[in-house]
């Protein structure tokens, strides 16, 4: 049976960038995606969090398209999306939060073998990542990498160790 590990080391490190870029704790957001573990740690810290009800935000925008939100964030959200753009761009908010897991040459994209909806249709590099949203209106005001190591054995896990995973970004609308 294959055992949820919860992701601590990424956790701590998003939620204290979000509290770096977005720290007041009355701020609303709006967190693209159902709701998830993550949501727990930013309603600790006094964040207001509503997230979307699972809709295809590739079809479906309207939730993004209205502004009772101060922040909108996506965590791991935009590698599962067949175009991030149109949704980054129907967002009436001013400043974001997100995540992706970057593309690393050493494996291939993921893909899940018992959940049809868990692939990622796009690993971004950040130059990727950067490009759409620059493309989609918004301004990039912060940028991070951070590593993920893994507790096994083997080339990749030890290519892990040294390799950025996630690339965290803040942006704001351009006016």
């Amino acid at each position: 049976m294959y055992k949820n590990t919860f992701p601590n080391k990424r956790y701590k490190h998003t939620i204290a960038f979000l509290k770096d870029v977005v720290p007041n704790s009355d701020t609303k957001i709006l967190d693209l995606g159902v709701r998830n573990p993550f949501v727990e740690y930013m309603e600790r810290e006094g964040y207001t969090v509503q997230n979307t009800s699972g809709e295809d935000l590739d079809l479906d925008t309207r939730i993004v398209q209205h502004a009772n939100y101060d922040v909108v964030t996506a965590f791991e959200i935009f590698e599962h999306l067949l175009s991030p753009f149109t949704i980054l761009r129907d967002i009436k908010g001013n400043r974001i939060v997100a995540s992706v897991p970057l593309r690393l040459w050493f494996s291939t994209a993921y893909k899940s073998k018992t959940d049809p909806w868990d692939r990622h249709y796009h690993e971004f590099e950040d130059w990727q990542f950067d490009w759409l949203f620059e493309k989609a209106g918004w301004i990039i005001k912060k940028r991070e990498k951070f590593t993920n190591p893994v507790k096994k054995f083997g080339i990749r896990p030890l290519l892990r160790k040294f390799t950025p995973r996630y690339y965290l970004i803040y942006a704001e609308r351009i006016s």
